[in-house]
Formats: C-alpha cells, structure tokens, sequence
C-alpha cells in the first residue's frame, strides 16, 4: 500500500484534474448552446435550397446543363476532412480520421486520392499517410460564411479546371450532446434529385429570368451553404463530443479519488492503530523492567 504521503499527493492531483475537466466542461456546454441554435437554424433553410438545386439539376437539359453537374470518368479524388483543431473531445477526430482512411482505402482503391483538412487534427495525422492538398487550420477562428465561400469557391475551381474528377466531404452531423454521426456527402458533381419508390419529382419549374441565369447563381450558392453547413456542424458536434467526454472525465476522477480517500483514511488509521500498538508496547516494557 502506498505511504500517506504518496496518497496525499495523488489525491490533490486527482482533484485539480477533477477541476479542470469540470470547467471544460461547462464551457463546452455553453459553447454547444450557441452551436446548436446555430446549426439548428441553418439546417432547413440549406435542405430547402439543397432540394431545389437537385430539383433543378433533375430538369435542366444537354443545352443549358450547369459545369458542376458533370459526370466523368473517376480518375482523382478530393476527400474534404473536416475536423477540429483540439482535442479532448473523445473519439471525435479519430471517427473522421478513420472514415477519410477507409474512403480513399475501399472506395477509391484505383484512383488518386488527396486530402483538404479543415481543421488541424485530422490533417496532422493523415499527412502521414496520405497527400495532404490544402489546410485550413484557422477557419475556426473567425468562422464566417465568407471565410467559407473563399474554401468552396477553390473546391468548385478544382472540379471546374478538372483536377479532380469528384469531390467529396466527411464530417460529424450533429444529432445531440451525446451522439454525432459520421457523415459522407458527394460536394462534387451535383447528383440530380433521385426518385423515391413509388413517387416521381416534380420538375415543371417555371424559370424566371431563365434557367442559364439560375444555374450560374443557384448552384455555387448552393454548394457554399453545403459546406457552410458541414462545418457549423462539424462546431456543433465538437462541443458536444467534449462536453460529454469531460463530463465522463470529471466522474471518473471523482470516483478515483473517492477510492483514494477510503484508501488514504485506511492507511492513517492503520498508522494510528501501531503507533497505539507500540506505545503500549513500550509501556508494558518499561512495567516489566
């Protein structure tokens, strides 16, 4: 059993850790409230705007056919990794660090695959393995969507002038505090509205001033609210994620230093028992003597 000194210390260095995780923890839950009324709030306006643009793209013909929707042979890849620039937030980063792996590794084992990181941890650790295009590790710190639109706009000159083929992003969807859901989404080509069984999409649009118009304002609209989103969510999962890990951590350096006391009020009083024990040795030695 360790002396009460060496319990002593362990149990002050619990409770400061204990004191840290508790704070981060609460910061990241009011951090997670601003993240979530703000994702919360975006999400239908970018699903309505992202529904149009399929629906658009599903009615456009060979004539007036938007650049970003087409289709060719897949031959180089961009994965956009969005993830975060610190840690302590669980298995976030790892999850998306793993899901960028297993994309390039399974789905595009033919193909030349390179990276884009939002965010520093995802890009310091797949700048091991794979060939990282570009970073953005300071979109986080004034996040805005112009700061967004100059990302997505270097997304769409990358398809446009045919560096890559097709362009894909993975993320943390944020569902609640405690659960954040690897997403994959195709950013490039646009996939044209797909109809579900049993239903056909409407496309009797009625365009006005007329669809060329549309197409060239719409659809790079439309892709900067898509990666806009990605990212708020993305914030919004990050907060979560720690808020949950740190809240985890705080319980279980509060059980570790419960186990600590009981240990450390052991081992005084099993100190004061054989000081007892030998003071009335000594008295019983000096008796007999």
């Amino acid at each position: 059993m360790a002396n009460l000194k060496e319990l002593r210390s362990r149990i002050t260095s619990v409770s400061s850790t204990m004191q840290i995780t508790s704070a981060m923890k609460m910061v990241s839950a009011a951090k997670l409230n601003r993240a979530q009324s703000a994702i919360e709030e975006m999400r239908p306006y970018a699903e309505k705007l992202n529904e149009l643009l399929q629906g658009l793209s599903a009615s456009l013909d060979s004539e007036t056919n938007s650049p970003y929707s087409n289709q060719r042979e897949v031959k180089s890849v961009l994965i956009v990794a969005i993830s975060s620039n610190r840690g302590l937030a669980g298995a976030f980063n790892t999850n998306i660090i793993k899901k960028v792996r297993h994309l390039a590794e399974n789905s595009y084992p033919n193909q030349q695959v390179k990276i884009m990181s939002i965010g520093k941890k995802a890009g310091d650790i797949l700048k091991k393995t794979h060939h990282i295009q570009t970073s953005y590790n300071d979109v986080y710190d004034d996040l805005s969507y112009d700061a967004v639109s100059e990302i997505a706009e270097e997304l769409m000159n990358h398809f446009l002038t045919g560096e890559f083929d097709k362009i894909e992003i993975v993320y943390n969807s944020f569902k609640n505090a405690a659960t954040q859901i690897i997403t994959t989404e195709q950013f490039l080509p646009i996939q044209p509205a797909s109809e579900k069984e049993g239903e056909s999409m409407s496309t009797d649009y009625i365009f006005e001033p007329n669809k060329s118009e549309i197409v060239e304002e719409l659809i790079p609209k439309s892709l900067k609210i898509q990666l806009f989103k990605a990212i708020r969510d993305s914030v919004a999962s990050e907060h979560g994620a720690r808020m949950t890990a740190m809240h985890k951590a705080t319980d279980n350096a509060t059980e570790l230093r419960d186990d600590l006391k009981l240990s450390y009020n052991k081992a005084r009083q099993a100190s004061i028992t054989n000081e007892i024990l030998e003071i009335v040795a000594g008295a019983e030695a000096l008796a007999d003597s």
